[in-house]
């Protein structure tokens, strides 16, 4: 099945999209990734949907990415003796570790992590945002604070503070046994969520050991303050702006979202735009004008994936929802500006001899208008190589590694296909040629470029460029 777009689509399982055929269906209107939310997954669905969602990937017969999403580091404050009280502005309210019903002077913050750090000044936001206090003194146990946005306030809502650096990791010991599961079921991508430092994704990856990719998800100012360290350490990011609008103020995120878009693109490294693009598809068939423009945005910034959350998940109308993306992304593609915008933000390629060769294909391809860009890859460095010169011509991915082409699935205009290596040139030309054929990439008398590594099965090693006729037959024709 060929797309006929470059961005991706990441669909979002749960309720209302978790049995066989739902899946086959969402595929089939545009998801390329399946996102398993793991906190509202057991390790029991896990392993369900993953064989679910491989079932659907032998019957279309094409790789699909799975990306485990871990919860992450959840801060809630305690209970109420009532359930909930009313916070008044400009009233004194405290948050401390003693283990009683809270009131409306004080409540418990089970988070002795976050009372050590925490300083005169500091925000904390509660129930996303609705409330906000300001510390006016504290100590290792408690902290008094000002109330400066009032509301109500129940039991164990979330707590967000986005002055604070936490000095825990970003792993909980939910997330480090959610992450062994995920590792045995086989995933692709394993996200980190709440990151606010390059140290967070050491100890994942220590444990994924190459396993899976590590996306991390940015949502926090701190991670923001460092996004160059953290990409350079991550394989993939995600602009989560759920919580990136309650920790900062909502007008800074569309700015952050280009930034860190752009950042990544030059690293190389795949980037995920996500959070509330068709929110208001949960609940109706069609989306809102102002959400189709915020869809069509981060496909024209360059996003290599865009995802959907509730609307695939808990929504009404899961499939329309992935149809609608994928409709509102071809109809960019086709627009004249986006080229332009794709040309103007493309940078020089690093100083490397596989960088160099995809930089050539991409010239060479558009120059001579090939049909295809053909690059054989083993551990999927090539396409992503391929990817992050945003060509006119579209990416086909060989590889012979499924895992590979799995996770290539989530990388801009990549097109992955499993295939054995070649073992000479002809071999190459000809399944090159043939695959083209087969996926109507190419007709017989166009020609394509591959891209492959010399000698043949050697990963990393792409240092050859050849241009081939797509003969009558579908192979490699003179």
């Amino acid at each position: 099945m060929k797309r006929n777009r470059r961005v991706k689509i990441l669909a979002t399982l749960g309720p209302s999209s978790s049995d066989q055929a739902m899946i086959e269906k969402l595929f089939k209107a545009g998801a390329d990734v399946f996102r398993i939310n793991m906190s509202h997954t057991d390790h029991a669905l896990l392993k369900t949907l993953v064989e679910r969602i491989r079932a659907v990937e032998a019957a279309v017969e094409r790789p699909i990415g799975i990306l485990a999403d871990l919860q992450g580091p959840k801060l809630r404050v305690g209970t109420f003796a009532d359930k909930s009280v009313v916070l008044k502005e400009g009233a004194t309210f405290t948050l401390d570790g003693k283990d009683e019903p809270g009131t409306d002077k004080r409540v418990r913050l089970p988070h002795p992590e976050i009372l050590s750090e925490l300083e005169p000044g500091h925000r904390l936001l509660l129930d996303d945002g609705k409330i906000k206090l300001v510390v006016t003194e504290c100590d290792a146990t408690s902290a008094t604070t000002r109330v400066e946005v009032g509301g109500k306030l129940s039991d164990r809502k979330g707590v967000s503070v986005p002055d604070t650096t936490i000095a825990v990791g970003a792993l909980t010991e939910k997330d480090r046994k959610d992450l062994d599961a995920a590792l045995n079921a086989h995933v692709d991508w394993v996200a980190l969520s709440f990151i606010q430092r390059p140290e967070d994704l050491a100890e994942a990856r220590k444990v994924t050991r190459g396993r899976a990719g590590i996306l991390a998800k940015i949502e926090k100012p701190q991670a923001v303050e460092r996004i160059n360290e953290i990409i350079e350490l991550s394989d993939a990011l995600m602009v989560a702006r759920g919580d990136l609008g309650v920790e900062m103020p909502l007008e800074k995120v569309p700015g952050i979202q280009k930034q860190i878009t752009r950042a990544a693109r030059r690293a190389g490294k795949p980037v995920v735009v996500a959070t509330q693009m068709l929110e208001s598809m949960i609940t109706s068939p069609v989306p809102t004008r102002a959400e189709v423009s915020d869809v069509a945005n981060a496909v024209f910034e360059g996003a290599d994936a865009i995802m959907l959350s509730a609307e695939s998940a808990a929504g009404e109308f899961p499939v329309e929802a992935v149809s609608t993306m994928n409709r509102v992304a071809e109809e960019v593609e086709r627009d004249p500006n986006y080229a332009n915008i794709m040309h103007a933000q493309r940078t020089e390629p690093e100083a490397t001899g596989a960088d160099t060769i995809s930089a050539a294909a991409r010239q060479i391809a558009e120059t001579l208008n090939l049909a295809a860009i053909v690059c054989y890859t083993s551990s999927g460095a090539t396409g992503l190589r391929a990817a992050r010169e945003r060509p006119a011509t579209p990416i086909i991915a060989l590889s012979p590694v499924v895992a590979t082409a799995r996770r290539l699935a989530l990388v801009w205009g990549t097109h992955c296909v499993v295939s054995e290596d070649a073992s000479d040139e002809n071999e190459m030309v000809d399944r090159a040629c043939r695959l083209a054929f087969k996926d109507n990439f190419a007709r017989p008398g166009q020609r394509i470029i591959i891209t492959a590594g010399v000698p043949f099965g050697t990963p990393g090693a792409t240092n050859m460029l050849r241009i081939a006729f797509v003969g009558s037959d579908g192979l490699g024709g003179i």
